[in-house]
Protein backbone atom coordinates (compact mmCIF):
# COMPACT_ATOMS: atom_id res chain seq x y z
CA UNK A 1 0.00 0.00 0.00
CA UNK A 2 1.28 3.47 -0.89
CA UNK A 3 1.80 6.03 1.83
CA UNK A 4 -0.47 9.04 1.73
CA UNK A 5 0.68 11.96 -0.37
CA UNK A 6 1.96 15.06 1.38
CA UNK A 7 -0.51 17.71 2.54
CA UNK A 8 -1.70 19.86 -0.34
CA UNK A 9 -1.23 17.06 -2.90
CA UNK A 10 -4.32 16.03 -4.85
CA UNK A 11 -3.84 12.41 -5.87
CA UNK A 12 -5.54 10.93 -8.93
CA UNK A 13 -8.43 8.77 -7.71
CA UNK A 14 -8.18 4.99 -7.90
CA UNK A 15 -11.09 4.97 -10.35
CA UNK A 16 -9.46 7.54 -12.65
CA UNK A 17 -6.13 5.70 -12.49
CA UNK A 18 -7.78 2.38 -13.38
CA UNK A 19 -9.66 3.95 -16.31
CA UNK A 20 -6.52 5.66 -17.54
CA UNK A 21 -4.44 2.48 -17.55
CA UNK A 22 -7.24 0.53 -19.20
CA UNK A 23 -7.14 3.14 -21.99
CA UNK A 24 -3.36 2.94 -22.29
CA UNK A 25 -3.43 -0.85 -22.50
CA UNK A 26 -0.24 -2.49 -23.75
CA UNK A 27 1.50 0.81 -24.55
CA UNK A 28 2.78 0.83 -20.96
CA UNK A 29 4.82 -2.37 -21.35
CA UNK A 30 8.49 -1.51 -21.86
CA UNK A 31 7.80 2.25 -21.80
CA UNK A 32 10.21 4.89 -20.57
CA UNK A 33 8.04 7.11 -18.34
CA UNK A 34 8.26 10.60 -16.94
CA UNK A 35 5.95 11.56 -14.06
CA UNK A 36 5.81 15.36 -13.71
CA UNK A 37 4.26 17.06 -10.66
CA UNK A 38 4.48 13.51 -9.32
CA UNK A 39 2.99 14.01 -5.82
CA UNK A 40 2.92 10.52 -4.29
CA UNK A 41 4.20 8.95 -7.52
CA UNK A 42 1.04 6.87 -7.93
CA UNK A 43 0.81 7.24 -11.73
CA UNK A 44 4.43 6.36 -12.43
CA UNK A 45 4.40 3.54 -9.89
CA UNK A 46 1.26 2.13 -11.51
CA UNK A 47 3.04 2.26 -14.88
CA UNK A 48 6.06 0.44 -13.45
CA UNK A 49 3.82 -2.20 -11.90
CA UNK A 50 2.19 -2.73 -15.30
CA UNK A 51 5.48 -3.31 -17.10
CA UNK A 52 7.03 0.08 -17.84
CA UNK A 53 10.81 -0.19 -18.02
CA UNK A 54 11.77 2.89 -15.99
CA UNK A 55 10.20 6.08 -14.65
CA UNK A 56 11.61 9.42 -13.56
CA UNK A 57 9.51 11.22 -10.97
CA UNK A 58 9.79 15.02 -10.74
CA UNK A 59 8.30 17.17 -7.98
CA UNK A 60 9.69 20.29 -6.36
CA UNK A 61 8.35 19.51 -2.88
CA UNK A 62 10.78 17.61 -0.67
CA UNK A 63 7.95 15.85 1.24
CA UNK A 64 6.54 14.64 -2.09
CA UNK A 65 9.96 13.36 -3.21
CA UNK A 66 10.36 11.55 0.11
CA UNK A 67 6.89 9.98 -0.28
CA UNK A 68 7.72 8.83 -3.81
CA UNK A 69 11.01 7.28 -2.70
CA UNK A 70 9.24 5.45 0.14
CA UNK A 71 6.45 4.28 -2.16
CA UNK A 72 9.00 2.95 -4.66
CA UNK A 73 10.73 1.10 -1.82
CA UNK A 74 7.45 -0.35 -0.52
CA UNK A 75 6.48 -1.62 -3.96
CA UNK A 76 9.99 -3.00 -4.63
CA UNK A 77 10.26 -0.80 -7.73
CA UNK A 78 13.03 1.49 -6.48
CA UNK A 79 15.56 -0.04 -8.91
CA UNK A 80 13.46 1.22 -11.84
CA UNK A 81 12.49 4.64 -10.47
CA UNK A 82 14.47 7.85 -10.17
CA UNK A 83 13.22 10.69 -7.98
CA UNK A 84 14.20 14.27 -8.83
CA UNK A 85 13.41 17.11 -6.40
CA UNK A 86 13.20 20.06 -8.74
CA UNK A 87 10.72 22.49 -10.24
CA UNK A 88 9.23 20.85 -13.34
CA UNK A 89 10.01 23.82 -15.63
CA UNK A 90 13.62 23.93 -14.45
CA UNK A 91 13.96 20.17 -14.92
CA UNK A 92 12.58 20.34 -18.46
CA UNK A 93 14.88 23.24 -19.39
CA UNK A 94 17.93 21.31 -18.16
CA UNK A 95 17.34 18.25 -20.35
CA UNK A 96 20.47 16.21 -20.94
CA UNK A 97 21.03 15.21 -24.55
CA UNK A 98 21.88 11.71 -23.27
CA UNK A 99 18.58 11.30 -21.40
CA UNK A 100 16.25 8.77 -23.00
CA UNK A 101 13.13 10.27 -24.53
CA UNK A 102 10.01 9.19 -22.68
CA UNK A 103 7.33 7.17 -24.41
CA UNK A 104 4.79 8.03 -21.74
CA UNK A 105 4.54 11.28 -19.78
CA UNK A 106 2.20 11.81 -16.84
CA UNK A 107 1.42 15.44 -16.17
CA UNK A 108 -0.68 16.00 -13.04
CA UNK A 109 -0.15 19.66 -12.13
CA UNK A 110 -2.00 21.38 -9.32
CA UNK A 111 -5.41 22.46 -10.59
CA UNK A 112 -4.61 26.05 -9.61
CA UNK A 113 -1.48 26.17 -11.79
CA UNK A 114 -2.05 29.11 -14.13
CA UNK A 115 -2.71 28.55 -17.81
CA UNK A 116 0.41 30.45 -18.92
CA UNK A 117 2.64 28.43 -16.58
CA UNK A 118 1.18 25.16 -17.81
CA UNK A 119 1.45 26.31 -21.44
CA UNK A 120 5.19 26.89 -20.87
CA UNK A 121 5.60 23.41 -19.34
CA UNK A 122 3.97 21.86 -22.42
CA UNK A 123 6.20 23.87 -24.76
CA UNK A 124 9.30 22.80 -22.83
CA UNK A 125 8.15 19.19 -22.95
CA UNK A 126 7.61 19.47 -26.68
CA UNK A 127 11.05 21.04 -27.24
CA UNK A 128 13.19 17.93 -27.57
CA UNK A 129 11.74 15.65 -24.91
CA UNK A 130 9.35 13.65 -27.08
CA UNK A 131 10.35 11.41 -29.96
CA UNK A 132 9.09 11.62 -33.51
CA UNK A 133 6.16 9.29 -32.87
CA UNK A 134 4.73 6.69 -30.56
CA UNK A 135 4.60 8.89 -27.45
CA UNK A 136 1.68 9.71 -25.17
CA UNK A 137 1.21 12.60 -22.76
CA UNK A 138 -1.44 12.09 -20.08
CA UNK A 139 -2.63 15.30 -18.44
CA UNK A 140 -5.00 15.59 -15.51
CA UNK A 141 -6.97 18.79 -14.92
CA UNK A 142 -10.02 19.83 -12.97
CA UNK A 143 -13.05 19.43 -15.22
CA UNK A 144 -13.85 23.15 -14.76
CA UNK A 145 -10.25 24.35 -15.13
CA UNK A 146 -9.30 25.99 -18.42
CA UNK A 147 -7.29 23.73 -20.67
CA UNK A 148 -3.81 24.86 -21.64
CA UNK A 149 -2.68 25.58 -25.17
CA UNK A 150 -1.07 22.41 -26.48
CA UNK A 151 1.52 22.31 -29.27
CA UNK A 152 -0.10 22.27 -32.72
CA UNK A 153 0.97 18.75 -33.68
CA UNK A 154 -0.47 17.23 -30.47
CA UNK A 155 -3.84 15.55 -30.80
CA UNK A 156 -6.26 14.79 -27.98
CA UNK A 157 -6.76 11.04 -28.41
CA UNK A 158 -9.15 10.54 -25.54
CA UNK A 159 -10.80 12.42 -22.69
CA UNK A 160 -11.97 10.65 -19.56
CA UNK A 161 -13.92 12.30 -16.74
CA UNK A 162 -13.96 11.00 -13.19
CA UNK A 163 -15.68 13.19 -10.60
CA UNK A 164 -13.98 16.56 -10.74
CA UNK A 165 -11.01 15.22 -12.73
CA UNK A 166 -10.56 15.32 -16.48
CA UNK A 167 -7.87 13.01 -17.88
CA UNK A 168 -6.72 13.83 -21.41
CA UNK A 169 -4.48 11.54 -23.48
CA UNK A 170 -2.44 13.36 -26.13
CA UNK A 171 -0.38 11.88 -28.91
CA UNK A 172 1.28 13.01 -32.12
Amino acid sequence: MLIAPPRGTRPVSDRAREGLFSSLGGTVIGAVCLDLFAGSGALGIEALSRGAEVCTFVDKARPAAAAIAENLRRTHLDERGTVVTRDVSVYLRERSVDAPRPDLVFLDPPYQLGGGDLDRVLLLLDAGWLGDGGWSVVMTRGHKAPLPAVPLHWSARRQLRYGDSLVILYGP
